[in-house]
Protein backbone atom coordinates (compact mmCIF):
# COMPACT_ATOMS: atom_id res chain seq x y z
CA UNK A 1 0.00 0.00 0.00
CA UNK A 2 2.82 2.36 0.70
CA UNK A 3 4.19 1.18 -2.50
CA UNK A 4 1.14 2.60 -4.85
CA UNK A 5 0.10 5.70 -2.29
CA UNK A 6 4.34 6.71 -2.52
CA UNK A 7 3.31 9.65 -5.61
CA UNK A 8 0.55 10.90 -3.52
CA UNK A 9 1.88 11.01 0.41
CA UNK A 10 5.24 11.18 1.91
CA UNK A 11 6.67 7.85 2.05
CA UNK A 12 7.94 9.21 6.13
CA UNK A 13 4.43 9.46 7.21
CA UNK A 14 3.35 6.67 5.60
CA UNK A 15 5.95 4.16 7.16
CA UNK A 16 4.98 6.09 10.54
CA UNK A 17 1.42 5.14 9.75
CA UNK A 18 1.92 1.77 8.93
CA UNK A 19 4.57 1.27 12.17
CA UNK A 20 7.37 -0.26 10.23
CA UNK A 21 10.88 1.10 9.79
CA UNK A 22 11.83 3.07 6.69
CA UNK A 23 14.44 0.42 5.86
CA UNK A 24 11.94 -2.36 6.11
CA UNK A 25 9.94 -0.61 3.58
CA UNK A 26 13.20 0.47 1.24
CA UNK A 27 14.37 -3.98 1.55
CA UNK A 28 11.09 -4.93 -0.05
CA UNK A 29 11.32 -2.29 -2.59
CA UNK A 30 14.63 -3.13 -3.89
CA UNK A 31 13.85 -6.64 -3.96
CA UNK A 32 10.52 -6.24 -5.65
CA UNK A 33 13.10 -4.23 -8.54
CA UNK A 34 15.70 -7.20 -8.69
CA UNK A 35 15.10 -9.80 -11.33
CA UNK A 36 13.79 -13.27 -10.19
CA UNK A 37 16.89 -15.25 -10.31
CA UNK A 38 14.70 -18.64 -10.26
CA UNK A 39 12.01 -17.43 -12.58
CA UNK A 40 13.11 -19.93 -14.98
CA UNK A 41 13.43 -22.74 -12.71
CA UNK A 42 10.22 -21.77 -11.52
CA UNK A 43 8.88 -22.42 -14.88
CA UNK A 44 10.77 -25.73 -15.07
CA UNK A 45 9.17 -26.67 -11.84
CA UNK A 46 5.61 -25.91 -13.28
CA UNK A 47 5.97 -28.19 -16.15
CA UNK A 48 7.42 -30.97 -14.62
CA UNK A 49 4.65 -31.14 -11.73
CA UNK A 50 1.94 -30.85 -13.76
CA UNK A 51 2.70 -32.22 -16.91
CA UNK A 52 5.06 -34.83 -16.51
CA UNK A 53 4.77 -35.86 -13.22
CA UNK A 54 1.27 -35.64 -12.43
CA UNK A 55 1.09 -33.82 -9.27
CA UNK A 56 2.83 -36.76 -7.92
CA UNK A 57 6.46 -34.87 -7.16
CA UNK A 58 7.60 -33.92 -3.63
CA UNK A 59 9.83 -31.58 -2.90
CA UNK A 60 12.72 -34.25 -2.61
CA UNK A 61 11.46 -35.60 -6.30
CA UNK A 62 11.02 -32.41 -7.78
CA UNK A 63 15.02 -31.57 -6.09
CA UNK A 64 16.16 -34.87 -7.97
CA UNK A 65 14.63 -33.60 -11.34
CA UNK A 66 15.68 -29.96 -11.14
CA UNK A 67 19.07 -31.26 -10.41
CA UNK A 68 19.70 -32.66 -13.47
CA UNK A 69 19.79 -29.12 -15.79
CA UNK A 70 20.65 -26.86 -12.28
CA UNK A 71 22.18 -26.78 -8.94
CA UNK A 72 19.98 -26.05 -6.34
CA UNK A 73 19.47 -26.72 -2.49
CA UNK A 74 16.79 -29.11 -1.59
CA UNK A 75 15.44 -26.47 1.16
CA UNK A 76 14.81 -23.80 -1.48
CA UNK A 77 12.91 -26.56 -4.24
CA UNK A 78 11.14 -27.01 -0.87
CA UNK A 79 10.29 -23.06 -0.21
CA UNK A 80 9.66 -22.18 -3.92
CA UNK A 81 7.20 -25.25 -4.37
CA UNK A 82 5.46 -23.74 -1.20
CA UNK A 83 5.34 -20.01 -3.33
CA UNK A 84 3.95 -21.53 -6.38
CA UNK A 85 1.12 -23.91 -4.33
CA UNK A 86 2.88 -27.00 -5.78
CA UNK A 87 1.62 -29.69 -3.25
CA UNK A 88 1.95 -33.23 -3.59
CA UNK A 89 -1.50 -35.07 -3.90
CA UNK A 90 0.06 -38.35 -2.64
CA UNK A 91 -0.65 -39.90 0.84
CA UNK A 92 0.95 -43.04 1.51
CA UNK A 93 -0.78 -45.49 3.25
CA UNK A 94 0.69 -48.21 5.92
CA UNK A 95 -0.89 -51.58 6.61
CA UNK A 96 0.12 -54.58 9.42
CA UNK A 97 0.28 -58.33 8.78
CA UNK A 98 1.19 -61.49 10.95
CA UNK A 99 3.33 -64.53 10.17
CA UNK A 100 2.22 -67.32 9.19
CA UNK A 101 2.60 -70.86 7.74
CA UNK A 102 5.04 -71.24 4.32
CA UNK A 103 3.19 -72.28 0.92
CA UNK A 104 2.76 -75.93 0.32
CA UNK A 105 3.72 -75.86 -3.21
CA UNK A 106 7.07 -74.08 -2.00
CA UNK A 107 9.30 -72.68 0.67
CA UNK A 108 10.02 -69.24 1.63
CA UNK A 109 13.05 -68.84 -0.45
CA UNK A 110 13.49 -65.13 -0.59
CA UNK A 111 12.90 -64.76 3.02
CA UNK A 112 12.33 -60.60 3.33
CA UNK A 113 15.63 -60.23 1.85
CA UNK A 114 14.70 -57.70 -0.51
CA UNK A 115 18.31 -56.45 -1.79
CA UNK A 116 19.55 -57.76 -4.93
CA UNK A 117 23.69 -57.19 -6.39
CA UNK A 118 22.38 -57.50 -9.87
CA UNK A 119 19.75 -57.77 -12.64
CA UNK A 120 17.44 -61.21 -12.82
CA UNK A 121 18.49 -62.44 -9.23
CA UNK A 122 15.28 -61.92 -7.93
CA UNK A 123 11.86 -61.05 -9.34
CA UNK A 124 8.84 -60.41 -7.27
CA UNK A 125 5.09 -60.91 -8.71
CA UNK A 126 1.03 -60.84 -7.62
CA UNK A 127 -2.18 -59.68 -9.06
CA UNK A 128 -3.98 -56.15 -7.92
CA UNK A 129 -7.54 -55.23 -8.52
CA UNK A 130 -9.10 -51.96 -9.77
CA UNK A 131 -12.89 -51.52 -9.10
CA UNK A 132 -14.34 -48.22 -11.49
CA UNK A 133 -17.61 -48.01 -13.54
CA UNK A 134 -19.03 -50.81 -11.44
CA UNK A 135 -16.14 -53.10 -13.10
CA UNK A 136 -12.71 -54.71 -12.10
CA UNK A 137 -9.48 -54.26 -13.78
CA UNK A 138 -6.62 -56.72 -13.00
CA UNK A 139 -3.04 -56.09 -13.40
CA UNK A 140 -0.12 -58.65 -13.18
CA UNK A 141 3.39 -57.49 -12.90
CA UNK A 142 6.55 -59.05 -12.44
CA UNK A 143 9.97 -56.96 -10.77
CA UNK A 144 13.06 -57.23 -10.51
CA UNK A 145 13.56 -55.98 -6.95
CA UNK A 146 17.63 -54.94 -7.83
CA UNK A 147 16.43 -51.72 -9.74
CA UNK A 148 12.62 -52.08 -8.78
CA UNK A 149 11.92 -52.27 -12.48
CA UNK A 150 8.83 -53.47 -14.08
CA UNK A 151 9.65 -56.30 -16.18
CA UNK A 152 6.37 -56.92 -17.79
CA UNK A 153 3.07 -56.52 -16.78
CA UNK A 154 -0.20 -57.92 -18.04
CA UNK A 155 -3.88 -56.23 -17.61
CA UNK A 156 -7.35 -58.07 -17.90
CA UNK A 157 -10.91 -57.76 -17.13
CA UNK A 158 -10.93 -61.33 -15.44
CA UNK A 159 -8.55 -63.15 -13.13
CA UNK A 160 -7.75 -65.56 -15.35
CA UNK A 161 -4.43 -68.00 -15.17
CA UNK A 162 -3.60 -67.10 -18.63
CA UNK A 163 -2.92 -63.70 -17.79
CA UNK A 164 -0.34 -65.03 -15.50
CA UNK A 165 1.70 -66.91 -17.52
CA UNK A 166 1.30 -64.60 -20.64
CA UNK A 167 3.26 -62.29 -18.60
CA UNK A 168 5.63 -65.26 -17.26
CA UNK A 169 6.39 -65.94 -20.87
CA UNK A 170 7.07 -62.28 -21.97
CA UNK A 171 9.38 -62.09 -18.73
CA UNK A 172 11.69 -64.82 -19.91
CA UNK A 173 12.05 -63.31 -23.40
CA UNK A 174 14.23 -60.47 -21.07
CA UNK A 175 16.35 -63.30 -19.24
CA UNK A 176 19.23 -64.55 -20.02
CA UNK A 177 19.80 -68.08 -20.33
CA UNK A 178 22.58 -68.25 -17.85
CA UNK A 179 20.87 -67.17 -14.54
CA UNK A 180 19.93 -67.94 -10.82
CA UNK A 181 16.47 -66.59 -10.42
CA UNK A 182 14.19 -66.80 -7.91
CA UNK A 183 10.89 -65.60 -8.27
CA UNK A 184 8.55 -65.27 -5.47
CA UNK A 185 4.67 -64.23 -4.96
CA UNK A 186 2.05 -65.11 -2.45
CA UNK A 187 0.31 -67.94 -2.07
CA UNK A 188 -2.05 -67.33 -5.11
CA UNK A 189 -3.74 -70.14 -6.67
CA UNK A 190 -2.28 -69.42 -10.14
CA UNK A 191 1.25 -70.04 -8.46
CA UNK A 192 0.30 -72.81 -7.05
CA UNK A 193 -0.94 -74.36 -10.61
CA UNK A 194 1.21 -77.38 -11.52
CA UNK A 195 1.38 -75.48 -15.16
CA UNK A 196 3.43 -72.16 -13.40
CA UNK A 197 5.42 -74.45 -11.33
CA UNK A 198 6.59 -76.41 -14.69
CA UNK A 199 7.14 -72.64 -16.65
CA UNK A 200 9.29 -71.71 -13.55
CA UNK A 201 11.23 -75.46 -13.41
CA UNK A 202 11.56 -75.67 -17.24
CA UNK A 203 13.49 -72.36 -17.30
CA UNK A 204 15.72 -73.39 -14.23
CA UNK A 205 14.05 -70.70 -11.55
CA UNK A 206 13.59 -71.41 -8.29
CA UNK A 207 10.01 -70.34 -7.37
CA UNK A 208 9.38 -69.25 -3.80
CA UNK A 209 6.48 -68.31 -1.71
CA UNK A 210 4.85 -66.19 1.37
CA UNK A 211 3.61 -67.50 4.08
CA UNK A 212 0.22 -67.60 4.69
CA UNK A 213 -1.35 -64.36 5.29
CA UNK A 214 1.80 -62.59 5.58
CA UNK A 215 1.76 -59.61 2.64
CA UNK A 216 4.78 -58.63 4.37
CA UNK A 217 6.83 -61.32 2.83
CA UNK A 218 5.97 -59.57 -0.82
CA UNK A 219 5.87 -56.32 0.70
CA UNK A 220 8.05 -54.78 -2.29
CA UNK A 221 5.68 -55.50 -4.87
CA UNK A 222 2.05 -55.10 -2.41
CA UNK A 223 4.42 -51.24 -2.09
CA UNK A 224 4.00 -50.83 -5.49
CA UNK A 225 0.63 -51.62 -5.87
CA UNK A 226 0.23 -49.28 -3.33
CA UNK A 227 2.32 -46.64 -4.54
CA UNK A 228 0.13 -47.21 -7.74
CA UNK A 229 -3.35 -46.51 -6.94
CA UNK A 230 -2.12 -43.55 -4.70
CA UNK A 231 -0.26 -41.78 -7.41
CA UNK A 232 -2.78 -42.93 -9.91
CA UNK A 233 -6.06 -44.23 -9.24
CA UNK A 234 -7.02 -41.84 -5.96
CA UNK A 235 -5.92 -38.45 -7.54
CA UNK A 236 -7.35 -38.76 -11.35
CA UNK A 237 -10.85 -38.92 -12.51
CA UNK A 238 -11.17 -41.29 -15.52
CA UNK A 239 -14.38 -40.76 -17.93
CA UNK A 240 -14.36 -44.36 -19.03
CA UNK A 241 -12.62 -47.75 -18.29
CA UNK A 242 -10.68 -47.61 -21.69
CA UNK A 243 -9.19 -44.28 -20.80
CA UNK A 244 -8.05 -45.68 -17.17
CA UNK A 245 -6.63 -48.45 -19.08
CA UNK A 246 -4.33 -45.78 -21.56
CA UNK A 247 -3.75 -44.13 -18.23
CA UNK A 248 -2.52 -47.34 -16.63
CA UNK A 249 -0.24 -47.88 -19.37
CA UNK A 250 1.17 -44.49 -19.28
CA UNK A 251 1.97 -44.75 -15.46
CA UNK A 252 3.71 -48.46 -15.93
CA UNK A 253 6.32 -46.45 -18.08
CA UNK A 254 6.28 -43.66 -16.12
CA UNK A 255 6.90 -45.50 -13.17
CA UNK A 256 9.95 -47.34 -14.59
CA UNK A 257 11.43 -44.29 -16.88
CA UNK A 258 10.80 -41.14 -15.44
CA UNK A 259 9.84 -41.84 -11.20
CA UNK A 260 12.78 -41.60 -9.80
CA UNK A 261 14.32 -43.07 -6.63
CA UNK A 262 17.02 -41.51 -3.77
CA UNK A 263 17.83 -45.79 -3.57
CA UNK A 264 18.88 -45.86 -6.86
CA UNK A 265 21.11 -42.40 -6.29
CA UNK A 266 18.24 -40.16 -7.83
CA UNK A 267 17.60 -42.25 -10.90
CA UNK A 268 14.80 -43.76 -12.39
CA UNK A 269 14.51 -48.03 -12.59
CA UNK A 270 15.72 -47.79 -16.02
CA UNK A 271 18.09 -45.27 -15.84
CA UNK A 272 19.66 -47.40 -12.72
CA UNK A 273 19.98 -50.16 -14.80
CA UNK A 274 21.37 -48.82 -17.43
CA UNK A 275 23.74 -46.62 -15.74
CA UNK A 276 25.09 -50.12 -14.30
CA UNK A 277 25.23 -52.21 -16.89
CA UNK A 278 27.84 -49.33 -18.62
CA UNK A 279 29.93 -49.42 -15.31
CA UNK A 280 30.26 -52.97 -15.45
Amino acid sequence: MIYELRHEFNVKELVKIADIPRSTYYYHVKKWSNPDKYADVKTEMRRLFNDELKCRAGYRTMTREIRKTSQINHKTVQRLMKELGLRCMVRRKKYRSYKGDQGKAAPNVLKRDFNAVAPNEKWVTDVTEFHLFGQKIYLSPIMDLYNREIVTYTISSRPTFSMVTEMLQDSFKKLPEQHKLIVHSDQGWQYQHKHYQHMLSERGITQSMSRKGNCLDNSVIENFFGILKTELLYIQEFDSLEEFIQELHQYMHYYNHRRTKQKLRGLSPVEYRLQSSIAA
